[in-house]
C-alpha cells in the first residue's frame, strides 16, 4: 500500500508562496498518478493538480500560480504554490492512484495551509 504524507503546510500572508510535498509511506509513488486536493471550511473537496508521468493538469483557479512536480529520485511530488490568496485557505490533501485510472486509492490525511490578508 502506498499511504502519502504531506508535509509543508502554514500560515503565510497573502501574495507570498508556500510548497507542501508529499512522500509515500510504506510503498513508492512509481506507476502512479498524483494529485492534490483541498477543503475549505464548509465547502466541498476540490480538485488543485495532478501529475501523471509528465502530464500536469489544475484547476482554473490555481494554473498559473500553482506547479506540481515530481522527483523521481527522492519519490516525492510538491506542490509549489504562489501569489497565494485568501480564497487558498483549506486543508490540502495528496492522493494516490493507479496511473492507467482517474480514481485515487491512497489519500494522506492532509496540511492546513492558512492564507492571511
Amino acid at each position: 500500500q502506498v499511504q502519502p504524507v504531506e508535509s509543508g503546510g502554514g500560515l503565510v500572508q497573502a501574495g507570498t508562496s508556500l510548497r507542501l510535498s508529499c512522500a509515500p509511506s510504506g510503498g513508492t509513488f512509481n506507476k502512479h498518478a498524483v494529485g492534490w486536493f483541498r477543503q475549505a471550511p464548509g465547502k466541498e473537496r476540490e480538485f488543485v493538480a495532478r501529475i501523471n508521468w509528465g502530464l500536469t493538469s489544475y484547476a482554473k483557479s490555481v494554473e498559473g500560480r500553482f506547479t506540481i512536480s515530481r522527483n523521481n529520485v527522492l519519490d516525492t511530488v510538491s506542490l509549489q504554490m504562489n501569489n497565494l490568496e485568501t480564497e487558498d485557505t483549506a486543508v490540502y490533501y495528496c492522493a494516490a492512484g493507479p496511473s492507467i485510472t482517474n480514481d485515487y486509492t491512497y489519500w494522506g490525511r492532509g496540511t492546513q495551509v492558512t492564507v492571511s490578508s
